[in-house]
């Protein structure tokens, strides 16, 4: 199997470069799967309801977010309707919504994504750990499941990371959002499953993480509130990971970087 991750989608252009390409993008390396973090691509503050929508039309099959999925109101109530967007799923209790979502494949393989959020500089949650141990133990890979997927969101690298080595042989693949910075250590780890720190984000790169430099520069400069951040125009980068997958062991069997467009280095991966 093979799916394509693209990391957090910042404001209108790069969403729209993601459903320009997403077709295009499924034919030329037969993907099974295209999973979005679309939790900035309302003008840089979570996700609205024809947003998502316009994913889907484009062939987007899931969606995840993190700590911006409710800057959005509208998207509580909507977010009970569509099981393929999903919250981390270590929100308390009787958070509306899902923190995971079954993709069924043509081939009638089953791929499970997974969305979680860290707690080490960010707001208090629910043990990531024990809710990524319970999903695992409930969805055994290559057994109930042909491919498990995480989004882990969070701040720390080395939190993402002891994740990574947590689920090592029980996860499909491990991938870290939030920071908006592509990591360069996208591998194999030893039991089998792949991981990347960070995704990085899609978005224009002559920013600070998607915003105008500018104002992010007065906010560290002047230390008091100014005016509210948005996301730049300019040459979009699309930025994630191509991964293929064992769909008997459901074991990580490659793992490839993806920067395609914009000011970054290009890390393209080689047509099917």
């Amino acid at each position: 199997m093979r799916i394509l991750f693209l990391g957090d989608v910042v404001g209108r252009d790069a969403r729209d470069a993601v459903n320009a390409q997403v077709k295009d993008l499924r034919t030329k390396y037969k993907l099974d799967a295209i999973i979005v973090n679309c939790e900035n691509a309302a003008h840089g503050f979570g996700v609205t309801a024809q947003i998502c929508d316009d994913f889907y039309k484009a062939g987007v099959d899931c969606l995840t977010t993190g700590n911006h999925i409710w800057d959005q109101r509208e998207i509580i109530a909507y977010i009970e309707k569509d099981a393929r967007l999903l919250r981390p799923m270590n929100y308390p209790e009787g958070t509306p919504g899902r923190g995971h979502y079954i993709i069924q494949t043509p081939r009638g393989e089953k791929i499970l994504v997974a969305n979680l959020m860290a707690r080490l500089f960010m707001d208090a949650m629910d043990d990531p750990f024990a809710a990524a141990n319970k999903l695992c133990n409930a969805h055994r890979l290559g057994k109930d499941v042909n491919a498990i997927f995480l989004d882990f969101h969070g701040e720390a690298s080395s939190e993402k990371m002891a994740m990574g080595f947590y689920l090592d042989g029980r996860a499909s693949f491990v991938v870290g959002t939030h920071t908006h910075v592509p990591s360069a250590d996208a591998r194999i780890l030893p039991k089998g499953t792949g991981y990347m720190t960070d995704a990085g984000m899609c978005g224009c790169y002559d920013s600070v993480i998607g915003m105008d430099p500018q104002l992010a520069v007065n906010r560290f400069v002047r230390k008091v509130p100014g005016e509210k951040l948005f996301p730049v125009s300019g040459p979009v980068t699309l930025s994630g990971v191509m991964i293929e997958v064992d769909g008997k062991t459901g074991l990580c069997t490659k793992v490839d970087a993806f920067r395609s467009g914009g000011k970054l280095s290009q890390s393209i991966p080689q047509a099917v």
